[in-house]
């Protein structure tokens, strides 16, 4: 089945170590899109100076989509030794996943007087301006104050698009949340975002080890994983999480 999801990777703990893991799970995340022949679009970006980014969103579509990345989303934790460490002691970082789905199912309409849409100029790592015209876009989405931008795109109407597809993600994701607790259903594991406190998955580099802590299961070769080889994970995750 064809669907589309939306993914926001966020850094956590861990200031630039934690920036750089965002970008490592981006990586592993477009190259395990890219096997499975999933069309990957970036609709928001905010790199540091250093590589990697405090916060990237972007959305995946294809076969099985969300299936297979649902559960993904939840609180990812790092250890290993960063380039900027000099005594060689091992840091902790975190990163956060939300996974939002993008259903046909569930109707939103957005009418133009709920939103306030501000233009201002892109800018870069360490904050200096990119762009001399204001292509950037921030929509706030007023009866529910959810605030929504993007800046990747050198025009208007293209991040002014990427923005309103994020915040239609956020807000069927708000209305799916909703009806959950109208019919009281409790398995919230279909429309997880990265609320939740509690780490999922560990990736520790010196003991060349990844651990899912939901099915306590472990895997080997953590270099081949971040590569985007994590369809062993995911079907492990299928199968005990369903």
């Amino acid at each position: 089945m064809e669907d589309s999801i939306i993914m926001e990777i966020r850094a956590g703990t861990g200031g630039q170590e934690a920036a750089l893991f965002v970008g490592d799970l981006f990586e592993m995340y477009s190259k395990y899109g890219l096997s499975r022949n999933w069309k990957q679009k970036i609709l928001d970006a905010h790199p540091t100076e250093i590589g990697g980014y405090k916060e990237i969103i972007f959305s995946l579509s294809g076969e099985n989509v969300f299936s297979e990345m649902k559960y993904e989303a939840g609180v990812h934790r790092v250890q290993r030794i960063p380039k900027t460490e000099r005594m060689g002691r091992i840091h902790t970082s975190t990163a956060t996943v939300a996974v939002l789905p993008k259903l046909k199912k569930i109707e939103v309409k957005i009418k133009p007087e709920e939103i306030r849409i501000d233009y201002y100029r892109s800018s870069g790592p360490g904050g200096q301006y990119v762009n001399k015209r204001e292509t950037a876009v921030r929509i706030t989405h007023l009866p529910t104050g959810i605030v929504v931008s993007s800046q990747t795109e050198r025009n208007q109407l293209q991040n002014k698009e990427n923005a309103m597809e994020i915040l239609m993600a956020r807000l069927v994701e708000k209305k799916q949340k909703e009806e959950l607790e109208k019919i009281g259903n409790e398995r919230k594991t279909q429309i997880q975002t990265a609320e939740r406190a509690e780490k999922i998955r560990t990736y520790n580099f010196p003991q060349d080890r990844v651990t899912d802590h939901r099915i306590k299961k472990s895997w080997h070769n953590i270099e081949k994983i971040m590569s985007g080889k994590i369809n062993k994970i995911i079907q492990s995750l299928q199968q005990n999480l369903h």
